[in-house]
């Protein structure tokens, strides 16, 4: 590793040199403030003392003469050389950053662990931390207001919010076990109890009878239709025989979507063309990566936005946003309980920030 020592009048002034002749990549390996002697052991100069390295590669004095190597820009070599010189780049940051870690404030650390136990994507965590620290915010009151303010930014190109009222059909697709059908019913209930609409179900989930029962139970309660379909015969004439009402909700079934089989199935059941709004439900308490399966698997389905459910058995909700990110898909709703229509939420931007920053002073007091 190359190393030399700089001094300078202020830290700044120190990076600037290093940057100018070690470049980007070099490292701080240790920083302290000297004094000079000064005349008669008086007026003494503080200057910052920084030792910097960089790992070099020694070079013979002469090049041997190599080929030139003409590289095609869309070729799988370039493509690799490309990946290796990320990874590497990637490789220094990584050994980099505990340093820099080092000084952060004890208010940042104790919002990045909150983060973490919130299980925010590591990526997100810090390029918030690293903001935080370049624009020297120091109180956990400034640093939430900083994190807000950020995160809102990030999540301000999404879509927030329920069902839009200006469309009939509202398809729900989602895995078994995830509350789907439940959650259709909070949904429709507060479109007739809210909004004073006529509603109607339909449902292709033929395969758990107690589905079928359950989804009978709310719509005696709501005083509303429901068709049963197996088939796309079935469900066009039960489109059509609903054709007077407001909306109608169409509970699919609860399968595995991870086979591509049944994702198949549901495209042959359902009508996902005009008039229609399509919502992904899935579970809180999931493990995020194979929520990431699902929504891969409904890539040809015109998902407006995302549900989640049972926020209320989980201590983390990270995992939404890191979705919500990833896939580029809005939040319409999330559930935090079973009574209907009670326990679900319409989801809003700043809501949803605000869950996630929940109780971080009461980490920071215990």
């Amino acid at each position: 590793m190359k190393m030399k020592k700089y001094i300078a009048a202020t830290m700044p002034e120190a990076m600037k040199a290093i940057r100018k002749e070690l470049g980007d990549e070099a490292v701080i390996l240790s920083s302290k403030v000297v004094y000079s002697k000064g005349f008669l052991g008086m007026f003494k100069k503080k200057s910052i003392e920084v030792l910097a390295g960089m790992d070099s590669i020694e070079l013979p004095n002469k090049a041997p003469n190599l080929p030139t190597v003409q590289l095609d820009p869309d070729s799988n070599q370039t493509s690799e050389i490309k990946k290796e010189l990320e990874d590497i780049k990637n490789m220094v940051k990584s050994i980099q950053r505990p340093q820099l870690e080092q000084q952060y404030s004890e208010e940042l650390h104790t919002l990045i662990h909150h983060l973490k136990q919130q299980e925010l994507a590591e990526e997100l965590i810090t390029r918030v931390s690293d903001e935080l620290f370049v624009h020297g915010k120091k109180t956990i009151d400034e640093q939430l207001d900083f994190t807000k303010n950020y995160l809102n930014n990030l999540l301000s190109d999404l879509s927030f919010g329920g069902i839009s009222y200006e469309r009939k059909f509202i398809n729900v697709l989602g895995p078994t076990g995830v509350g789907k059908t439940t959650t259709i019913a909070k949904m429709a209930a507060r479109a007739v109890l809210e909004k004073k609409k006529k509603v109607g179900f339909i449902t292709t989930d033929t395969y758990r009878i107690a589905a079928i029962e359950q989804l009978k139970t709310y719509a005696g309660l709501l005083q509303a239709p429901i068709e049963i379909v197996y088939s796309q015969k079935d469900f066009q004439q039960a489109v059509h025989q609903f054709e007077k009402l407001d909306l109608v909700f169409i509970d699919t079934a609860g399968r595995n979507y991870k086979e591509v089989k049944f994702v198949e199935d549901l495209q042959k059941l359902i009508d996902f063309k005009d008039n229609t709004e399509t919502f992904l439900v899935l579970s809180s308490t999931s493990k995020e990566r194979d929520m990431e399966v699902i929504i891969e698997q409904f890539t040809e389905f015109p998902i407006e936005k995302l549900i989640f459910t049972k926020i209320d058995e989980t201590n983390s909700i990270g995992s939404m946003i890191n979705l919500m990110v990833k896939y580029n898909k809005g939040l319409a709703y999330y559930t935090d309980g079973q009574e209907v229509p009670e326990d679900i939420v319409e989801a809003s931007q700043d809501g949803i920030v605000e869950l996630l920053l929940k109780g971080i002073h009461n980490e920071r007091s215990s």
